[in-house]
């Protein structure tokens, strides 16, 4: 089903929720793992949902790699947002019911310093790199924990040639908004997704990475296999394609993303 056919169909599945909430076959609560970025976009969805069919949702949130952790240890949801890399292992593992799965938004990764510092030059690779290895303390995401982005910059510093020097001035952040970093001066650059460092007040987004460079994390979405309701939680997942949820995407950073 292509994208200009959800707004359609999410209006149908969530009018159908509505109309039977009172039966058993709808839940009552909804659980819903959101990793890293998009997290903003799934609250917002979560409380418009909440809103038209009376159901309470909670919003969860950590990185993709500790959310797979915690769906393999056998916690309990009903819908995960996840990069596309760990929903398809999930689902490949019966975890997820990979029927339902559609991709919801992508993001890329960027650059940030704190408010009212110079912005460095980052528009070539050949800037970016010397930015790096001018500045004296870079925040990322520890790639041990899962984090996308810092496992993609880890390759990346690799391959820059730079790995060595961005080790010894690594600030690595275990989880979070990286950006927050640049805040309470523990570091003098930030690299993370884009969309959250737009979340931390007093950081300034200089701008993403070279096209050449770059790295996109899509987001998907699917249904649990031991969700509560199988009929609510896809009805939610039906919702990211609302006009609503897709200006939340491009307030917060991420362009939606076809099915």
């Amino acid at each position: 089903m292509r994208l200009s056919s959800f707004p359609f169909f999410a209006a149908s599945a969530l009018a159908v929720l509505i109309a039977t909430s009172a039966t058993a076959a709808c839940a009552d609560d909804l659980k819903v793992f959101a990793a890293g970025a998009i997290a903003p976009v799934v609250r917002s969805v979560a409380a418009d949902f909440e809103q038209r069919s009376g159901i309470r949702v909670t919003v969860e949130n950590a990185t993709g790699g500790a959310m797979e952790k915690r769906i393999r240890s056998g916690a309990a949801f009903d819908v995960a947002v996840v990069p596309d890399a760990v929903l398809n292992s999930l689902g490949k593992d019966a975890y997820l019911d990979a029927a339902s799965a559609r991709g919801i938004a992508r993001v890329g990764i960027a650059v940030a310093v704190r408010q009212g510092a110079p912005a460095p030059a980052i528009a070539t690779v050949a800037q970016f790199r010397k930015t790096l290895l001018d500045a004296p303390s870079v925040a990322v995401i520890d790639p041990r924990a899962g984090g996308s982005s810092g496992i993609y910059l880890e390759q990346l510093f690799e391959k820059l040639g730079i790995a060595a020097q961005m080790h010894a001035k690594e600030v690595l952040v275990p989880g979070g908004l990286v950006a927050e970093k640049l805040v309470d001066g523990s570091a003098a650059l930030a690299l993370h997704q884009q969309s959250e460092i737009l979340q931390v007040k007093g950081a300034h987004l200089v701008g993403p990475l070279p096209a050449a460079i770059q790295n996109y994390t899509v987001y998907a979405g699917a249904v649990s296999s031991h969700a509560s309701s199988s009929a609510t939680a896809r009805a939610f997942l039906t919702m990211f394609a609302d006009t609503r949820a897709r200006r939340a995407m491009q307030e917060h950073g991420l362009s939606p993303e076809a099915d």
